[in-house]
């Protein structure tokens, strides 16, 4: 196999491997994964882009396989909503936390912490308003939006930004994600 396809198998193995991750803490947690309060632990993971742009794609397949088992198990109060929303707001999160990796105070990348609250706060919370209310409500939605934000605050804000710095001091795992392409 020459080098290019190599490459490529590793990659998307990766990638796999960063999908199987978050699906299986976001399965072992769905108590605390689904619904209208929630602390989504693997949303941390949408930090590993601040290593690589390739990282993207395996949180991103990561929240959309999440969001599919939730639905198909009755787990996730937000259904196919969720699949199609949520999965968009993780995506665009990822992306943009990867935008401003380089932004760092005391070598770490704070500011790629807010993309993952800001958007999964008004996304899922329009989500959660919008079932919840049966349509859009100002109040409903600013409640809701604050709920998913506490929780994304939690996991990336908090065990998000531990394991970048587990990653960082750990050559070979910063190595390994900074590797993704």
């Amino acid at each position: 196999m020459n080098k290019t396809k190599s490459n490529k198998a590793s990659n998307i193995s990766k990638q796999a491997m960063i999908a199987a991750i978050y699906t299986v803490i976001s399965v072992c947690f769905s108590a605390i994964t689904y619904g209208p309060v929630q602390i989504r632990i693997s949303e941390a993971l949408t930090l590993l882009p601040v290593f690589a742009f390739g990282n993207i794609w395996g949180v991103t397949i990561g929240c959309f396989l999440t969001n599919l088992i939730g639905f198909f198990t009755g787990a996730n109060i937000l259904g196919s909503l969720d699949i199609i929303f949520g999965t968009m707001a993780t995506f665009l999160a990822a992306v943009t936390t990867y935008l401003l990796r380089n932004i760092k105070f005391k070598g770490m990348p704070i500011l790629s912490v807010i993309p993952p609250i800001l958007f999964n706060a008004v996304v899922v919370g329009w989500e959660l308003c919008v079932l919840i209310n049966g349509g859009f409500n100002t109040v409903v939605f600013i409640a809701q939006a604050a709920s998913v934000a506490a929780g994304q605050t939690v996991s990336c804000g908090f065990i998000g930004l531990v394991m970048v710095n587990i990653i960082n001091k750990n050559t070979v795992l910063k190595d390994l994600l900074a590797q993704s392409a």
